[in-house]
């Protein structure tokens, strides 16, 4: 079974799953409230760029894919 990577990285569940997890084992490991506070924030942030960028590079790709549908039938 191949792993689409660019889907799962692009879901806001996978970051969410990725923050719970880190979460836990930092409260685990005894870390305090500040430091798992900043590392929860710093997932939340990179997920939140990640799910943006691949969004956008769907968006424009089917752009520019159905630009050149429409130019090629009006020719």
């Amino acid at each position: 079974m191949k792993i689409n990577w660019k889907l799962k990285l692009g879901s806001r569940k996978f970051w969410a799953l990725i923050a719970g997890v880190a979460t836990s084992i930092l409260a685990a490991g005894g870390a305090g409230d500040d430091t798992t506070l900043k590392v929860t924030g710093i997932i939340g942030a990179v997920g939140s760029c990640v799910v943006y960028m691949l969004a956008e590079a769907y968006t424009d790709a089917g752009n520019s894919g159905g630009s050149e549908s429409k130019d090629s039938a009006a020719e």
